[in-house]
């Protein structure tokens, strides 16, 4: 799994005209499945992402969790993160996991997110023409692998 974790002021999903979900301060998370991802990769992934101090502290220092401040996460489903662009100009999505593996781990990573939490994330549509609006706070952007646990 790849994901792209955005600190937000803001955040929005919006598909055919109709908000789906909004955010004040808090988590935009776009989330990529792979053909080799799993259970384990999700539970990583979810300690990483709730657990991340990326929020400022009173002495402005990033030292606080999305646990330690209570805000909220949206997160997006993002085939795109799968791309290659080893060869060529036109991306290759080869290493995006299909539908039928993709939807029940995207699901399980929000379920599971959310549990760690305590409270509901907000989600896209799997496969939809979302429109996503954020504003980067900061700009604070963290990208990570669980193929490449740094």
């Amino acid at each position: 799994m790849k994901v792209v974790i955005q600190r937000v002021s803001s955040a929005s999903v919006t598909i055919a005209g109709s908000v789906r979900c909004a955010i004040g301060e808090g988590l935009l998370v776009l989330l990529g499945v792979g053909h080799e991802d799993s259970e384990e990769d999700i539970q990583w992934l979810v300690r990483k992402v709730s657990g991340l101090r990326i929020f400022n502290d009173d002495n402005g220092v990033m030292n606080r969790s999305i646990l330690d401040t209570g805000g909220d996460i949206i997160v997006v489903s993002q085939f795109t993160l799968m791309a290659s662009t080893r060869k060529g100009n036109r991306p290759s999505y080869i290493g995006a996991a299909g539908h039928e593996k993709a939807i029940p781990l995207y699901e399980q990573f929000c379920d599971t997110l959310s549990q760690a939490i305590g409270k509901p994330v907000g989600t896209g549509e799997f496969g939809a023409d979302m429109k996503v609006a954020l504003v980067n706070d900061g700009p604070v952007t963290i990208c990570i692998d669980t193929k490449d646990k740094e």
